[in-house]
C-alpha cells in the first residue's frame, strides 16, 4: 500500500501538465494541418473563453452558485469598448444626452421611493403608496426619456444614430466591462441570491435575458440590431493594412519566405494571442492564490454546507455576494475583450446556447471548482465546438452513405452542420458519466 500511493500521486500530479500538453499538441497540429491563421483564430476564442469559464467557476465552482445568466454579463461586458473607445456622435449629447441622464435620474429617484415606502408604510396604505409612485414616475421617465431617444436617433441613422463613445484606448474599456458587469451582479444578488439554487438559476436566466433585450433594443446607447463597427484595436496590435503598408514589414517577410498578407494576419493574432494570454495569466494566478488562502477555504466551506458555515460565525450571504461580483467581473472581461477581437458590437449575436450553455460545459468538463480545468475545458471544448461544424457534414455523409436517395438522405445531410450542438451534448454525457469530477477534478 504505501509504495502505490506515492505513484498515484505523482500521476494526479502529472494528469493537469499533460492534458495541457495534449491540448497544446493540439492547436500546434492544427496549424500544421490548416494553417496558422485558423488555428489562432481557435486559440484566441479559446483563451477569452477561459477567462469567462474562470469566471463562472469562481461562482458555481468556489461557491455553488449557479448562474444560468452569463450571457447578460458577457454583453455588458461587450459594452464597455463602445462606450469607452467610439468617437462620440456630434451633436447625440446636445441634442438629448442631457434628457437621458435627466430621465434615468427619474428612474433612479422613483425606484428609491418606491424602496423607502415598502419599508415605512404598512398594510393597504403601502400598496397604493408604491404603486402610485411607480405609475406617475414611469409616465414622468418616458415623457423625459422618449423625445431625448428620438432627437439622438435622429442624427445620421444610418451609421450613427447613437451616442456614441469617450474616444479613449479600448483597453480602458476591459476594466469598465469588469464594473459593470460586478454592478450588474449587485443588483442579481440583492434580490436573487436569498432563493434556492433552482429558482436562482431560473431568475439568473431571465436577468440575463433581460439585459440582452435591452442592448437589443436601446439604438441610442449602442445602436441595438443595427451594431457598431470599427470598435478600435488595442494597442500594441496593428491593423494588417498598416503591415502590408509598410516597406520594412513587407521586406522582411518576403527575406523569410513569407507572404507579406499571411504574415501580417499572423502576426495580428499573435499580437492578440499575447495579450490574451497575459490577461488569463493574471487572473489564473490570483484566482489560485485566491482559492489556496484561507478565504478560498470558506468559501469552500459555505458551498459544502452553509448550516455549518453559518454556525461557525461566517456570513454566508455576504460572501455569496462577494463571489458573485467577482465572477460576474471576470465574466464582464472577458465580454469586453471578446468585442475588442471582433472589433463590432453585435447585441443581436448573443444567445444562450453559444454564451451560457457552452460556458457551462467548459466548466463541467474542465472540472468545477479547479481553475486549470476550466482553462483545459474553455479551450478544448471551443476547439471542438469550431471543430465540429467541419466535420459534422464528414461524419454525417458516412452515416448516410448506405441510405437510399431521397427527402431523409437530403434533410440529415442538409442538418450536418448543426451536429456539434449533438456532439457537445454528447460529450457531456460521457464526461458526467465517467468522469463526473471533469477531467481535472478539484483537489
Amino acid at each position: 500500500m504505501s509504495t502505490r500511493q506515492p505513484d498515484a500521486a505523482a500521476g494526479g500530479r502529472m494528469r493537469a501538465p499533460l492534458l495541457l500538453a495534449a491540448m497544446a499538441a493540439l492547436i500546434v497540429l492544427e496549424g500544421l494541418s490548416s494553417g496558422w491563421n485558423g488555428a489562432l483564430v481557435i486559440l484566441n476564442m479559446g483563451l477569452i473563453s477561459a477567462v469567462i469559464a474562470l469566471g463562472l467557476n469562481m461562482q458555481w465552482g468556489y461557491a455553488g452558485l449557479f448562474n444560468s445568466g452569463v450571457v447578460g454579463f458577457i454583453a455588458l461586458g461587450g459594452l464597455a469598448p463602445v462606450l469607452v473607445s467610439m468617437q462620440p456622435t456630434e451633436g447625440a449629447f446636445a441634442a438629448g444626452g442631457w434628457g437621458v441622464l435627466i430621465a434615468l435620474a427619474i428612474l433612479a429617484v422613483t425606484l428609491a421611493a418606491a424602496i423607502w415606502l415598502n419599508r415605512r408604510l404598512r398594510g393597504k396604505a403601502k400598496a397604493a403608496a408604491m404603486i402610485a409612485v411607480l405609475i406617475a414616475g414611469f409616465f414622468l421617465y418616458r415623457a423625459v426619456f422618449d423625445p431625448a431617444v428620438v432627437a439622438i436617433q435622429a442624427i445620421n441613422p444610418a451609421s450613427q444614430g447613437y451616442l456614441g463613445g469617450l474616444g479613449l484606448p479600448v483597453l480602458l474599456s476591459w476594466p469598465l466591462g469588469a464594473a459593470l458587469a460586478a454592478l450588474a451582479a449587485w443588483g442579481v444578488a440583492k434580490t436573487a441570491l436569498g432563493l434556492r439554487s433552482d429558482y436562482l438559476a431560473i431568475a439568473t436566466l431571465g436577468i440575463g435575458e433581460i439585459i440582452v433585450a435591452v442592448l437589443r433594443n436601446e439604438e441610442w446607447l449602442d445602436r441595438g440590431v443595427l451594431n457598431v463597427t470599427g470598435i478600435p484595436r488595442p494597442w500594441p496590435v496593428p491593423y494588417e493594412v498598416d503591415l502590408q503598408a509598410d516597406p520594412a514589414f513587407v521586406q522582411r517577410m518576403t527575406d523569410w519566405g513569407i507572404d507579406p498578407v499571411t504574415g501580417s494576419t499572423v502576426l495580428v493574432k499573435l499580437l492578440y494571442t499575447g495579450l490574451f494570454g497575459l490577461v488569463l495569466a493574471v487572473i489564473l494566478l490570483g484566482a489560485q492564490l485566491a482559492l489556496k488562502s484561507p478565504w478560498g477555504r470558506m468559501m469552500r466551506a459555505i458551498r459544502d454546507n452553509e448550516i455549518s458555515a453559518a454556525a461557525m460565525g461566517k456570513n454566508v450571504t455576504g460572501r455569496h455576494l462577494q463571489i458573485f461580483m467577482l465572477g460576474a467581473a471576470v465574466i464582464g472581461l472577458g465580454g469586453a475583450m471578446m468585442i475588442t477581437l471582433d472589433g463590432q458590437m453585435t447585441p443581436s449575436s448573443y444567445n444562450p446556447l453559444r454564451y451560457t450553455f457552452l460556458i457551462l460545459v467548459m466548466v463541467v468538463v474542465g472540472g468545477s471548482g479547479n481553475n486549470w480545468g476550466s482553462v483545459l475545458g474553455a479551450v478544448l471544448i471551443w476547439f471542438v465546438w469550431i471543430k465540429a461544424e467541419v466535420w459534422g457534414p464528414t461524419i454525417m455523409h458516412l452515416v448516410t452513405a448506405p441510405l437510399p436517395d431521397g427527402a431523409l438522405r437530403q434533410h440529415l445531410q442538409d442538418s450536418a452542420p448543426h451536429m456539434r450542438v449533438i456532439i457537445m451534448g454528447l460529450i457531456l454525457l460521457l464526461v458526467l458519466r465517467f468522469s463526473p469530477r471533469g477531467l481535472l477534478p478539484e483537489k
